[in-house]
């Protein structure tokens, strides 16, 4: 990655330091923007204001360091400021915090709001987390499934004005689409024969087609639904001594069946990485990691034997999904080429499928 440094020196506020390095791709606040937004709080005295490179590129950050606090304060991007959702999510949070569970509070403006809008941009401030990423431990990833299922039994009841989506990665078309564009979505300087290319998209539709009708068979439909958190990864988890200190981004946040929560955060706390050479990456998911997740979960929230049948399906469903959609867009999977990527995934699910018998038995006690 390149980077530019840019300095803002802002006198509106007495001992606000703005010494900013960022990505040059990243979108930026610029000094007046954050003088206005930043006086519709009662911060205090603000001592610093620092950038905070993470998450979506589109949505600038910094993080605000007071006499008595530290704060995270953002931007919402386009397309996730719709004032409806954001409300939703709002109320969705303060549902959660009303119930202790872990997740940064809002922080309300000198008008009471949490929402901040001006100039057609909705802002929000966090109080700032500090704990650290997931370490891949066993006692991490127990408590990652842990506070899913803490998380679904406390928004089982939450009731809200604002209807949420419904869709998910479970048998949508979007997917099945995306699955097809890969093979023209491809550099041409790394996209192998298009018989062989065409190999890895027949297999992948293949798969993502049976799972979706495996699960079917098993009801799925008639499960009842309610709001799951929809994007349950690791990012998206603050760790402290290896407990979850906090739950981040409810944008993702539908109604579903909560065993759609369940299954991905089962695949992204199982599935096994390495470098950026996917080619590398050993077919296999970790069965005990994924083992504590789900015992995690099951400690407040019992795995029903129907979930743990359609558990595989879904998984592999996700890991398609996740893939497919990003590469038929770029070409790539952030800095990995597309087409290894895609053979990754397809060895990862020809493990799954090989492996039914024992994903669909793990051992909850």
């Amino acid at each position: 990655m390149t980077f530019a440094r840019e300095k803002f020196a802002l006198a509106a506020r007495k001992g606000v330091v703005y010494g900013f390095r960022m990505n040059q791709d990243r979108e930026t606040f610029n000094g007046s923007e954050l003088t206005i937004c930043l006086s519709h709080y009662d911060l205090g005295t603000i001592e610093s204001v620092r950038p905070y490179p993470r998450g979506s590129r589109k949505s600038p950050k910094v993080l605000i360091s007071s006499q008595n606090a530290k704060y995270l304060f953002k931007r919402r991007a386009r397309g996730k400021d719709d004032p409806h959702k954001v409300a939703f999510c709002h109320e969705l949070q303060h549902h959660l915090a009303a119930q202790n569970f872990p997740l940064p509070h809002l922080i309300r403006t000198i008008d009471g709001n949490t929402m901040l809008s001006i100039n057609n941009h909705i802002y929000e401030l966090f109080e700032f987390i500090d704990a650290g990423m997931y370490d891949g431990t066993l006692d991490s990833t127990f408590d990652a499934g842990r506070i899913l299922g803490l998380y679904h039994k406390l928004v089982l009841d939450f009731c809200n004005t604002y209807n949420p989506p419904t869709g998910s990665y479970h048998d949508a078309s979007a997917v099945a689409e995306a699955i097809h564009n890969t093979v023209t979505s491809l550099p041409q300087e790394s996209r192998p024969s298009l018989d062989v290319l065409k190999e890895t998209v027949t297999f992948l539709e293949g798969a993502y087609l049976r799972c979706a009708a495996e699960t079917e068979k098993e009801g799925l439909k008639e499960w009842p639904i309610q709001i799951v958190h929809g994007d349950w990864h690791p990012g998206n988890m603050l760790f402290r001594d290896r407990l979850v200190a906090a739950v981040i981004d409810y944008d993702s946040a539908r109604m579903y069946q909560r065993v759609i929560d369940l299954a991905n955060g089962a695949l992204q706390f199982s599935i096994i990485g390495g470098s950026d050479d996917p080619t590398q990456w050993p077919d296999g998911i970790d069965m005990t990691r994924l083992k504590r997740f789900m015992r995690g979960y099951d400690s407040v929230n019992v795995v029903s034997r129907s979930e743990l049948m359609v558990l595989p399906y879904l998984m592999c469903e996700a890991a398609i999904a996740e893939s497919v959609l990003p590469i038929a867009a770029t070409g790539s999977f952030g800095r990995m080429q597309g087409f290894p990527f895609l053979q990754m995934i397809q060895r990862k699910i020809s493990w799954v499928l090989g492996h039914l018998p024992e994903l669909q038995s793990i051992p909850l006690d």
